[in-house]
């Protein structure tokens, strides 16, 4: 299982280095897409008693929904691995001056700077209890596909703190 994880996760991030520009672009609503994110993760989460605060408003995106999925369910399933028991994850849309804004909070472990510093790089794992889990690709893979997406992604964190991802994706002319 981790093998087939590791193989399909290297081809796509190949496929994604060697593509400049998004292809199959639809407009979708965004604020459905991580909802349903959320869903296909309820196994691992409800393990853990997991809560979701939600400030989800309706939200169209002109972009690839099957890319866009996978950073969803990259960083929710990061949040949850990271989240102690009986803790909640914040996950917010707003739009800001053309730009949609998307944060992932949770109350986990934190990083610290130095592990902030490399967590996009390929094969990098700052965090070695969770080693048997990943292979150290999917922040990268996310990191790619937000560049593609013309996005930026950046991370706030300090040890014990939590972390909060927050995903800035230009708004095209879809209003919502």
């Amino acid at each position: 299982r981790r093998l087939s994880s590791l193989s399909g996760n290297v081809l796509m991030l190949s496929k994604l280095e060697n593509q400049e520009t998004i292809l199959d672009k639809t407009v979708y609503r965004l604020d459905e897409q991580i909802r349903k994110c959320i869903l296909m993760l309820e196994n691992k989460w409800s393990a853990k008693n997991i809560e979701f605060d939600m400030e989800l408003p309706r939200q169209t995106y002109d972009g690839s929904a099957s890319l866009l999925e996978q950073v969803w369910i990259n960083l929710i399933d990061n949040a949850i691995k990271h989240s102690p028991e009986g803790s909640s994850i914040h996950i917010a849309i707003c739009e800001i001056s053309g730009m949609i804004t998307v944060s992932i909070s949770d109350d986990g472990d934190g990083m610290t700077e130095e592990v902030q510093k490399h967590i996009f790089e390929k094969f990098y794992q700052g965090d070695k209890s969770h080693k048997a889990e990943g292979n150290g690709l999917g922040l990268a893979l996310v990191k790619r596909i937000i560049d593609l997406c013309k996005g930026d992604i950046t991370v706030e964190s300090a040890p014990g703190k939590g972390s909060m991802f927050i995903i800035s994706l230009p708004q095209h002319t879809h209003p919502t």
